[in-house]
């Protein structure tokens, strides 16, 4: 399962320095805004003490953790929503990830350049969400224009269509992210294809420095501390954009291999099993499940197996997070 987070933020925050630590792929990150033209991704793993135990359990001869995947995003500005800054081919970037680590910088040095001359995390907040929310607006406003003559002809769809569109340009009107929104899986699935910016899950990544001082304020939504120089806080957050994207692990463990597979919250068995193959989903038999502490405390496969805690599953059942599983296909 590939699915990435994009970093986001007003020039020199702290993005493209983020970026190198994380992945320790080479990004310009010198002291100027801009820098950044196009977006550079890196595969991150996540940290997982289970894996590390399941292997040496079963004397593994590879170990493969799950990844994440991160977009380097060059800086937005004040206007991006009208081509300020190259705010067009950025915005587009940022259409392309499944969610937002959303930089900002807390700590004060005078040597390091800010684009708006003073540091005001909550300022800098409002600057790159009301980007997001504009962009959005004429998205959904030219969406809704192109749906009037199917809507005054009677068609369903289109009526329904209208109806969630008109629920998100309120809230756009009144500066507010879609996110904001109850909407349901059903509706979210209707409009997936315009690729809302503000529907996007959103982790605030607080810059902070052991070596300057840090204003305090009150973030508006989820968030995590870093300090990208000392690198401190990373596992937090990859932990934290596992998390916001909705993705848990499993396990399959041998000689061989032990690896951790990626899936969505509330998978099925069969489910799962795609992460592995394709096939896993169409000619699922059954599975067996142990939680992998449960497998360790157990001292091995075999006698997990004649205390009973090895669980058979069908095709309804619901994966949790930790499960070792073997499938039978």
């Amino acid at each position: 399962m590939s699915l990435s987070i994009g970093i986001v933020g007003l020039p020199n925050v702290g993005k493209s320095t983020l970026f190198n630590a994380l992945t320790k792929k080479s990004v310009p990150a010198e002291n100027y805004p801009f820098c950044t033209i196009d977006p550079s991704v890196g595969i991150v793993p996540v940290p997982d003490e289970r894996i590390w135990k399941l292997s040496e359990f079963s004397k593994s001869a590879k170990t493969i953790p799950a990844v994440i995947e991160f977009v380097d995003i060059a800086g937005l500005v004040a206007g991006a929503s009208k081509g300020e800054g190259l705010g067009n081919k950025f915005l587009s970037n940022i259409k392309e990830v499944d969610a937002i680590a959303h930089v900002v910088r807390v700590f004060q040095d005078p040597s390091v350049i800010h684009v708006a001359n003073k540091i005001d995390p909550l300022n800098d907040i409002g600057v790159i969400n009301l980007e997001l929310i504009l962009s959005d607006f004429e998205i959904v406003s030219k969406r809704l224009g192109n749906l009037l003559k199917d809507v005054k002809r009677g068609d369903k769809e289109s009526i329904l269509e209208e109806s969630i569109l008109n629920k998100i340009q309120k809230v756009l009107e009144e500066g507010k992210m879609a996110s904001t929104l109850d909407l349901s899986e059903e509706e979210k699935f209707k409009i997936k294809s315009l690729n809302l910016l503000t529907l996007k899950p959103m982790l605030y990544v607080l810059n902070t420095s052991e070596a300057n001082e840090n204003i305090d304020f009150e973030c508006p939504g989820m968030a995590v501390k870093i300090d990208s120089v000392f690198e401190k806080g990373f596992d937090d957050l990859i932990k934290a954009s596992y998390k916001l994207l909705g993705l848990e692990t499993y396990f399959t463990t041998g000689e061989d291999e032990t690896r951790a597979w990626t899936i969505k919250v509330g998978s099925t068995a069969p489910e799962a099993g795609m992460a592995i193959h394709t096939d896993f989903k169409e000619k699922f038999i059954r599975a067996d499940v142990i939680n992998w502490q449960k497998l360790l405390d157990a001292g091995s496969y075999a006698n997990a197996k004649a205390k009973g805690l090895v669980a058979t599953v069908g095709k309804d059942h619901f994966v949790s997070d930790g499960d070792v599983i073997e499938f039978k296909v």
